[in-house]
């Protein structure tokens, strides 16, 4: 089976170790070195960890302790958000002179559709170049990139050739591609969903490609479909440059477990003051408060009210949330709260994006 033409060009530009190459940036006496960017105590978690650290098991969301354990000489540093944005925003400035369509996945990746774009560049793949290069002499940190038809090929293709590449899946050599690759490396597939997919004997895109329409879903539900479309090459799936916020939320983890209710309202002043303060920034209000806990055996619950009107300010929704927190004695002691907004005044229709194809 081949893809037929028009073809738009997607790249997926990704920022290689971002958090800890931040770090490095801001403190040369860290380049080359193991660092991590999280906590070190008992309760520590790893948000990120630079390749150095990657090389001996070192990854994010793992305990600081066992980080440790698995780096001795790890280094620990702080968080720096604001500077993470900072960083962030002049990277963004560099995709929009290329192209309006830029859809960000988060402070450190986003996806381009410059199938038309801005320089007149007929080549994906030259562009993306000139913008590591430029991401590189604006800002000093790298860039890996992946380029194809569509997002979802291109966001496997940037992590091929991580850090400081990039991978073009051109049209021609798609349907190959998907074929080869390991099934654990398709964008979205888990461990445990790729557990799954081992066990019916579907290791590579080929194995994948060999059941039909009903088996997946059978086997996946609804995500069977995706998959499905998804080893043939068929995503459709647009750039969106204006991507709808459906939720604002602030959350902490604690030290020392909590089980005192009283202690839980002195927390939750807290992270009420950080959610009003993001609400405020964002100029977002909500119907829909909904408080998470996460208990000291890390099962997780979640308690939700929605008001008539919209709500922003910590006076506003504070007595909700003491209200979600006596509504049933907690389970156990506590080792995390959160607070999220939902049923946010910007989710309206998004604007439609007409995008032009071309050939690749």
């Amino acid at each position: 089976m081949e893809l037929q033409p028009p073809f738009r060009k997607i790249i997926h530009v990704d920022m290689d170790a971002f958090y800890a190459s931040v770090a490095a940036l801001d403190n040369p006496e860290l380049r080359g070195k193991a660092i991590a960017v999280g906590g070190e105590g008992r309760r520590g978690v790893i948000a990120a960890a630079s390749y150095e650290a990657r090389k001996y098991g070192v990854k994010s969301a793992m305990s600081g302790m066992l980080a440790k354990q698995k780096c001795p000489h790890l280094i620990f540093v702080n968080s720096d958000f604001t500077r993470y944005k900072e960083i962030s925003t002049q990277v963004r400035e560099i995709f929009y002179e290329y192209t309006d369509l830029v859809e960000p996945l988060s402070l450190d990746e986003a996806y381009l559709d410059v199938t038309v774009n801005k320089k007149g560049n007929p080549s994906a793949n030259d562009i993306a170049r000139e913008i590591r290069e430029k991401i590189y002499k604006k800002t000093g940190l790298r860039a890996s990139a992946g380029i194809s038809i569509n997002k979802f090929i291109a966001k496997v293709a940037s992590d091929i050739n991580k850090p400081n590449g990039q991978k073009t899946v051109h049209p021609s050599e798609v349907i190959s591609f998907l074929e080869s690759l390991p099934v654990n490396k398709f964008y979205g597939v888990g461990k445990v969903t790729a557990a799954k997919m081992f066990n019916l004997g579907i290791f590579i895109g080929n194995d994948l490609k060999k059941k039909s329409l009903e088996e997946l879903i059978k086997f996946f539900g609804k995500s069977g479909k995706h998959y499905y479309n998804i080893v043939r090459g068929i995503h459709l799936s647009e750039v969106k440059p204006n991507r709808i916020r459906k939720s604002l939320a602030a959350e902490r983890t604690f030290s020392e477990n909590i089980s005192s209710e009283i202690f839980m309202i002195e927390k939750l002043e807290k992270i009420a003051e950080e959610l009003e303060r993001r609400m405020l920034k964002n100029n977002t209000k909500g119907k829909t408060i909904t408080l998470k806990i996460k208990y000291s055996d890390f099962t997780q619950q979640t308690r939700s009210k929605t008001k008539t009107d919209f709500m922003q300010t910590k006076k506003e929704f504070f007595p909700v949330v003491k209200e979600l927190l006596y509504q049933e004695k907690l389970k156990n002691s506590v080792r995390l709260l959160g607070l999220s907004f939902g049923n946010l005044n910007t989710e309206k229709t998004a604007p439609v994006w007409v995008q032009l194809q071309f050939e690749f």
